[in-house]
């Protein structure tokens, strides 16, 4: 199972206030380990809103709105994309995690689904979807 663990921006990431050398360090650490656990497949820190946009659907109709935005308790400055056997392991590997802003802070957890989750699409479309996702982790290793 993947699971997307969502860091939760707050005033400081969204006003750009980058982490010290020793929080950085304690991270970098805390990533190896993931590393070496064999169950990270990806994990990033994000600009602040401000240098972002939203894209809001509504029908046909597309509208782009620029940052920053004003709720940050909406907002993600980073994230993992962990491979792990259950909501458990996620869990207990996010207790582990440095407070990645030093302050206030939460960190969601959140299954990612799999194609064989969606039960009504035909099996055509799971084995394409399969196909893709083996296609784009061949690129991305090079």
């Amino acid at each position: 199972m993947r699971f997307m663990v969502i860091v939760k921006a707050n005033a400081d990431t969204e006003a750009g206030v980058m982490p010290t050398e020793a929080e950085l360090l304690e991270m970098a650490a805390f990533n190896e380990e993931l590393v070496k656990a064999g169950v990270l497949l990806a994990g990033e820190g994000l600009h602040p809103s401000s240098r972002g946009a939203r894209v809001y659907f509504s029908g046909d109709q597309r509208t782009v709105v620029d940052g920053p935005f004003t709720e940050t308790k909406e907002l993600i400055a980073g994230f993992w994309l962990l491979e792990l056997k259950s909501l458990e392991e996620a869990v207990e590997w996010v207790k582990r995690v440095p407070n990645p802003t030093g302050a206030e802070s939460q960190i969601e957890i959140r299954q990612v689904f799999a194609s064989e989750d969606f039960e009504n699409a035909p099996q055509e479309l799971i084995d394409r979807e399969n196909e893709l996702r083996a296609e784009s982790d061949a690129r991305a290793k090079g």
